[in-house]
């Protein structure tokens, strides 16, 4: 009951923000990828709608056209900035999707199963299977991310910086020298979270 009352929530939530976009893009307001993305905001606590909402926003800005150079969150004065500012957004964009998705996931998440919850079980199990759900999509944004910044490390781009989105370019190296690796997190929380599941397919089967 409570997996079908998260279902038409969440599609309510998805209903109401495409009607918001739908009048707000007929007026030229939200159009472009900088303009959805400026609608993605991190709130002190999140609750599930709010990481829908950003999950809605950023892949729309994945979706849309680049504004015109003039226009970027950076200052453009050659094809090369302008090439490499595109592929660096679209990094971004596909990090901070994982990023949301790993949130939404561990507000159902359940670390550790102990003998006396034993009653609450079959909820956990429903729970821990939206935290899989949401842990199993950022594998695709993060194979997304890795390609893009791959793009963005190409020869022509070795001494090319864009500096007012220096947190980017810091982005783009670690992920180049492997200090950031969402592989690694994504691998490590399914793990124990298929380890919770089994746990409660035991406890199922001893209580039959």
């Amino acid at each position: 009951m409570k997996s079908k009352a998260f279902s038409l929530k969440t599609v309510f939530i998805f209903l109401i923000l495409c009607l918001f976009t739908s009048t707000t893009t007929t007026a030229d307001i939200v159009k472009y990828k900088e303009d959805y993305y400026e609608l993605y905001h991190i709130h002190y606590a999140q609750d599930p709608d709010d990481c829908i909402e950003n999950i809605y926003w950023l892949e729309q800005a994945v979706r849309a056209d680049f504004r015109n150079p003039l226009f970027a969150k950076a200052k453009i004065t050659t094809h090369e900035q302008y090439e490499k500012y595109r592929y660096l957004f679209m990094m971004h964009l596909n990090l901070k999707l994982i990023e949301q998705h790993l949130r939404l996931g561990r507000i159902y998440d359940k670390k550790a199963l102990y003998f006396y919850e034993a009653p609450w079980a079959e909820a956990y199990k429903s729970n821990l299977q939206k935290t899989k759900a949401c842990y199993e999509a950022g594998y695709y944004y993060w194979k997304e991310a890795c390609l893009w910044a791959e793009k963005a490390n190409i020869g022509k781009f070795k001494y090319l910086f864009i500096t007012e989105l220096q947190n980017w370019e810091d982005e783009r190296e670690r992920i180049k020298t492997g200090e950031l690796d969402y592989k690694v997190t994504l691998d490590r929380e399914l793990a124990r979270v298929n380890r919770i599941l089994d746990e409660i397919i035991a406890i199922d089967a001893q209580n039959k």
